[in-house]
C-alpha cells in the first residue's frame, strides 16, 4: 500500500519579541492557515530576500574599568530586566550627551 509522502523538514527554533507572536496569530487567522509554521513557510515564500540589506554597524569591543558597584548595579539590572549588560552600556551611552552640559534624554 502505498502512502503518501510529506515533503522532508526539519525544525528551527528562534527567538521573537511577543509582538510577533501575536502577528502570526493574526495571520494565521487572517490567511486560513493550519498552524504558526504554514505563517513562517508563507513568510518566507514571499519576502524577497535579494533586496534585503542588513545594517552593517561596525562594532569594536572594548575593555574599561567601572567600580565594584557600578558593576553589581548593571548586573542587578541586566537581570531585571532580562538585558545583557552590554545592551545596558549602550543604552546608557546613548543618552549620555556629547559635551557637557547639554541636554540629557533619559529613557
Amino acid at each position: 500500500m502505498a502512502t503518501r509522502s510529506r515533503p522532508a523538514s526539519a525544525p528551527l527554533t528562534f527567538d521573537l519579541p511577543l509582538s510577533f507572536v501575536a502577528k502570526i496569530e493574526a495571520c494565521r487567522r487572517g490567511h486560513g492557515l493550519k498552524s504558526g509554521s504554514d505563517v513562517i513557510r508563507l513568510a518566507i515564500e514571499q519576502y524577497n530576500f535579494e533586496d534585503y540589506k542588513p545594517s552593517q554597524d561596525q562594532h569594536r569591543q572594548m575593555s574599561v574599568r567601572i567600580g565594584v558597584r557600578q558593576r553589581a548595579m548593571l548586573k542587578r539590572y541586566a537581570r531585571k530586566k532580562h538585558a545583557s549588560v552590554g545592551e545596558l552600556l549602550r543604552l546608557a551611552l546613548e543618552s549620555l550627551p556629547a559635551r557637557a552640559g547639554a541636554k540629557k534624554s533619559k529613557r
